[in-house]
């Protein structure tokens, strides 16, 4: 068998400590936790995060992987609670005014909007407005649904699209901060689909009835692009219109994870924790957040990374 210094030509670094910046490919053996190590490009992976104070499912949820927020939701029965993610732990917030399920979101940590979704006696139209600190109820939305999507950088610009009104729905709507605007609709009406991107820059993918459709958005009107390779709806989402992120969803085994890329979607590793009716954050296909759902009721966290990784080497 060959030697690590026959085929690099040099033999493992021994240091008293892990390099501050190693470089992908180095090798190097740690003398005080005796380990040898490495530094690799992890091509994205999920890891454990801290878990949801209150475990539920049909959430919304917005921001970035280490500035989140999650609120409304199922625990029977329908939940007002928001909380706070700061890239460790979650932190219960000001519920929202209406307690809701079946919501869709946009915005930031800071900068949010809690759109439609399903109150105590009927499909909602209601938006509120999160600045902060607390929500204000703000204009409704002109088609209450429940099970729609969302895109939008802040709570003065967003679009919301598809859902349940009933029956499925087409409907795409636009927010000015100020009042909703009815524009063009998707080409393929659905609901418990999934979102990203902004008000003028937005992707549709999946929904029911189940399918694999996604659809661009340029500010006018949508456009049917690459499937998802896993037909699925009750799925999350995160990221941009060119660089997104479709994990979970009520197709078994229930947590596929595709990335987007602009042009095509590919398969790439699958949560952890296996569900749908989930919520997601995060600011690209390289660093998202996944969060809640069903399969059943969880309160799991877990956080999706592409770059480099340090790892530990085993004789196993």
């Amino acid at each position: 068998m060959s030697t690590y210094k026959e085929i690099h030509g040099t033999d493992i670094e021994v240091l008293s400590s892990d390099p501050a910046n190693p470089v992908e490919g180095q090798v190097w053996y740690n003398s005080t936790s005796n380990v040898v190590k490495g530094l690799i490009n992890d091509p994205g992976s999920w890891s454990t995060g801290g878990d949801l104070n209150t475990a539920r499912t049909q959430l919304a949820g917005t921001g970035t992987q280490n500035a989140a927020l999650a609120f409304g939701g199922s625990i029977s029965p329908r939940t007002a609670i928001t909380e706070s993610y700061d890239g460790t732990s979650w932190t219960e917030v000001n519920d929202l005014n209406t307690a809701r399920d079946d919501l869709t979101n946009a915005g930031t940590q800071t900068s949010a909007l809690a759109i439609g979704g399903e109150n105590a006696t009927a499909f909602s139209a209601e938006n509120e407005s999160w600045n902060g600190t607390s929500w204000t109820e703000v204009n409704d939305l002109n088609t209450a649904r429940t099970q729609l999507a969302g895109a939008g950088t802040d709570n003065t610009s967003a679009l919301a699209f598809g859902g349940n009104a009933p029956p499925q729905t087409a409907v795409t709507e636009s927010w000015n901060g100020t009042s909703w605007t009815e524009v063009n609709d998707l080409n393929t009406a659905r609901y418990a689909l999934a979102g990203a991107g902004t008000q003028t820059a937005a992707l549709a993918f999946g929904g029911y009835p189940t399918t694999a459709v996604t659809e661009s958005w340029n500010g006018t009107s949508w456009t049917e692009v690459n499937d998802l390779n896993t037909a699925r709806r009750l799925l999350g989402g995160a990221g941009t219109q060119t660089s997104a992120l479709a994990f979970g969803g009520l197709t078994a085994p229930f947590g596929f994870t595709e990335s987007w890329n602009g042009t095509s979607w590919t398969e790439v590793n699958d949560l952890n924790t296996a569900r749908y009716g989930l919520a997601g954050a995060g600011s690209d296909n390289t660093s998202a957040l996944a969060f809640g759902g069903a399969s059943p009721s969880f309160a799991a966290t877990e956080e999706w990374n592409v770059g480099p990784q340090t790892i530990t080497f085993t004789d196993s």
